[in-house]
């Protein structure tokens, strides 16, 4: 397993936490048929060196399936937990990004996960209505109280990220210290969800500058690249809108090819294609069952080339044999 750094504060006092870059998303733990299959599937996870988990406020049951499972194993001091809150639509529609409701949602977070801190937390969405120093403040006083030890952003552009560290630089408190966008080789055509962000090239050109960390959610794009899909099956129209387009299917195609070269399947190369950018990153996975965490593990192995990433980005035609 590969790791990354991730700074946060314990203590008031700077650290610095090793961070899995495969990282365990629980949103559809609810959905399998036990606690046990989920509890499964986490097990092998950390067998296999992985130590960190992603959930979120809003994820219906998955943060109190963690928690259980973290419970019963009694491994909460060797894993990270990266969870979310103030997202617009939980639990009812309405504006979140404030520090009542950022408070609510740490607190009930807390009890649900049955632990007393939570590693590394994020906004889930932005509200651009909202200022950004009450949000900073607000976290900080979280973070001064130990229940927080890292904060971030998800689905945040990333100039309201830098308004918000800057802020924060100005007044002496702690900024965040990872995003979490969505990357993946299929690039959408509309946003996945309402309020969410996909990487461009500014945003990279961002991340490479400030080598800025960031976790990817749905970093396989939802699989795309799994052989499921074809462009005249449209029965998931939803899914079809944010993914079909001549240049994913190309994209598909050049995977399927590097996949052949590399010995290893599209999907993982697609994986494989977020955890080779050129600043620190993570990816966020949702397997359903143990044989789809190790081909995750497989992928997040293989290396690719400067020539391969351009190969995959459409911008060169031609693709090493290495």
């Amino acid at each position: 397993m590969n790791y990354l750094t991730i700074r946060g504060v314990i203590d008031h006092k700077s650290v610095e936490k090793k961070v899995s870059r495969l990282i365990m998303g629980t949103a559809g733990f609810f959905r399998l048929e036990s606690r046990e299959h989920a509890f499964s599937i986490m097990d092998e996870f950390v067998n296999v060196g992985g130590n960190t988990f992603d959930s979120a406020h809003q994820y219906i049951d998955s943060e109190v399936i963690l928690g259980e499972w973290l419970e019963q194993r009694n491994i909460r001091s060797q894993v990270h937990i990266i969870t979310k809150g103030a997202h617009p639509d939980d639990p009812e529609p309405g504006p979140r990004v404030k520090p009542k409701t950022i408070t609510k949602d740490i607190t009930e977070s807390l009890e649900r996960l049955r632990t007393d801190y939570i590693d590394f937390y994020a906004l889930h969405r932005d509200d651009e209505n909202v200022e950004v120093g009450p949000i900073i403040e607000v976290l900080n006083e979280h973070l001064a109280a130990g229940r927080l030890h890292a904060i971030g952003a998800s689905n945040w552009k990333h100039e309201r990220i830098q308004a918000a560290n800057e802020y924060a630089a100005k007044h002496g408190l702690v900024g965040f210290t990872f995003s979490s966008p969505n990357l993946s080789l299929a690039k959408c055509n509309v946003p996945r969800w309402p309020g969410c962000v996909s990487v461009n090239e500014e945003i990279s050109n961002w991340h490479v500058g400030n080598q800025f960390p960031l976790l990817s959610w749905s970093s396989q794009a939802g699989g795309f690249f799994s052989g499921r899909f074809s462009p005249d099956n449209r029965e998931d129209e939803e899914f079809a809108q944010v993914y079909y387009s001549d240049e994913n299917w190309e994209r598909y195609k050049r995977a399927q090819k590097l996949a052949e070269i590399k010995g290893a399947t599209a999907i993982e190369i697609a994986l494989a294609y977020v955890l080779n950018q050129p600043y620190p990153t993570g990816a966020i996975i949702g397997p359903e069952k143990v044989e789809e965490l190790r081909s995750s593990i497989k992928g997040s192995n293989i290396q690719l080339s400067a020539e391969d990433m351009n190969y995959l980005n459409i911008v060169e035609d031609t693709v090493s044999n290495k």
